[in-house]
């Protein structure tokens, strides 16, 4: 931790005193952190407006630019490593793989298309145009994954962005954000596109919502801080939970499936929203799975005491996720139950009844419960009931295409992955792009650049129709 500290120390002494010649103000020296929410917005405003009658080709320039400055080698290890370092969560090569994935599959101003209409009236176009200044507040399970996630799309659309981190992530969030804008203004951007508070708060963050210059608000979190911003009055984009369901039928590849399964729980260890949480397994297959899953990492408890003892030992006596073991590894939870065991273990897993509280309730945490049903009608049933209307994520192993169907209709999820891991449907190992605001509850799915912009329709009257 000493090691990391004092990088830190020097990265952020480095960006502090490598100012670019051409720019002197006092508010360009603190490279987009600033003391007040206040400052920090007057700063993305007036940003904002000289990014707005940029070109569009500029703003491309400015995401490359993030890009570059995000894959820079000792750039996304500093970071990486400092993210699991402050906030004690998850692990150092798969925040390596999501900080070059968001920076790599996070589109740019191409998702920006123009909608043409004409006809004997003229011609219409419908744009994709700036709200302004966004407010934006990133998670603790991925601090720097989302700000690069959200900078690159926000910025590609025109606007500019007041981030307010998770305050467990807030020494990697400032790195971060002033590490992008020393390379932007480098590049010739205006100062402050991207900015934070020095302190983050939940008192911050409230002055950050009711701001006056800020058009729209972005929640990438929990419940509680997507409600909040909702009922702020403003125009909202909210991230909210999830409790992905896996189900396993009599069709599925056994062996694939076991290790899909094992590969996403275990991912950033399970801090992901979209990451497997329950396994609805078919009867006649179901000890195979475990069979497999456990030659592929998995650790099983069978003993009915000791999953009582995990329980008691990583839930709240009101049934939620204790902070201190969210994003934990199994080894680390198995060694606090006095269980020792390799660095090959990467999942707990364990049978239960579909009532358990580790089948209903998000941990975010390497820990598994498997439900068995006695078809796949029931397996599907059991994981509406477990996804509890969240809409987020699903996973389905099967190679029937009818009952892959039924449970795509049945749970409407934002997500919904076919016989891969879950991380496959944010770009991982899948087709599309990814994003780290995966906005379910009010419905633009998986954030790129369109999401953060505003309508607007311009025409022409009797000209311009050549056909």
């Amino acid at each position: 931790m000493r090691v990391i500290e004092q990088l830190v120390s020097q990265a952020l002494k480095e960006i502090q005193t490598e100012k670019p010649a051409l720019f002197h103000e006092p508010e360009i020296e603190c490279y987009g952190v600033f003391k007040t929410v206040d400052e920090a917005v007057a700063a993305s405003e007036a940003a904002q407006k000289k990014l707005l009658v940029e070109k569009i080709s500029q703003r491309q320039k400015y995401v490359d630019v993030i890009r570059k400055t995000a894959l820079k080698r000792e750039n996304l290890e500093l970071l990486s490593r400092f993210a699991v370092e402050e906030t004690g969560i998850g692990n150092y090569e798969h925040k390596l793989r999501k900080n070059i994935l968001a920076a790599e599959k996070t589109p740019g101003t191409e998702d920006l298309i123009t909608d043409a209409l004409t006809g004997d009236g003229g011609i219409t176009i419908t744009e994709y145009c700036p709200f302004g200044v966004i407010g934006a507040i990133t998670p603790t399970t991925n601090p720097t994954e989302t700000i690069i996630n959200n900078s690159i799309s926000m910025i590609a659309g025109g606007n500019t962005v007041v981030f307010s981190p998770h305050p467990r992530a807030k020494k990697v969030s400032q790195m971060l954000v002033k590490m992008l804008n020393k390379a932007l203004m480098e590049a010739g951007a205006p100062a402050s596109l991207i900015t934070m508070v020095e302190e983050p708060s939940i008192e911050n963050t409230n002055k950050m919502i009711h701001n006056p210059r800020i058009r729209l608000l972005v929640a990438t979190g929990g419940p509680a801080i997507v409600s909040l911003v909702l009922s702020s009055g403003k125009k909202a984009i909210g991230a909210g939970a999830g409790n992905p369901p896996v189900v396993v039928d009599e069709t599925a590849d056994i062996e694939k499936a076991a290790k899909d399964i094992v590969d996403g729980c275990s991912f950033d260890n399970n801090v992901p929203c979209i990451a497997e949480k329950e396994v609805f397994a078919v009867d006649s297959i179901c000890d195979y799975l475990i069979h497999n899953m456990k030659l592929n990492g998995a650790f099983e408890i069978t003993d009915m005491e000791m999953v009582k003892k995990l329980v008691e030992l990583v839930t709240t006596d009101k049934g939620g996720p204790k902070t201190s073991f969210v994003g934990k590894s199994a080894k680390y939870i198995l060694e606090q139950m006095g269980i020792n065991v390799d660095n090959s273990i990467k999942v707990i897993i364990m049978e239960v009844p579909k009532e358990h509280l580790l089948v209903r309730e998000e941990l975010m945490m390497p820990i598994l419960p498997i439900v068995r049903a006695a078809d796949v009608d029931t397996a599907i049933e059991y994981a509406y009931e477990a996804e509890q209307g969240n809409r987020h994520t699903a996973v389905m192993h099967s190679k029937n295409v009818e009952k892959l169907s039924k449970m795509a209709k049945l749970l409407e999820t934002t997500i919904f992955v076919k016989n891969a891991p879950s991380y496959a449907g944010m770009g991982a190992g899948g087709e599309g792009h990814t994003s780290f605001t995966i906005a379910g509850p009010t419905g633009e799915g998986l954030t790129s650049a369109k999401s953060f912009c505003r309508k607007r329709r311009c025409l022409l009257s009797d000209a311009f129709c050549i056909r």
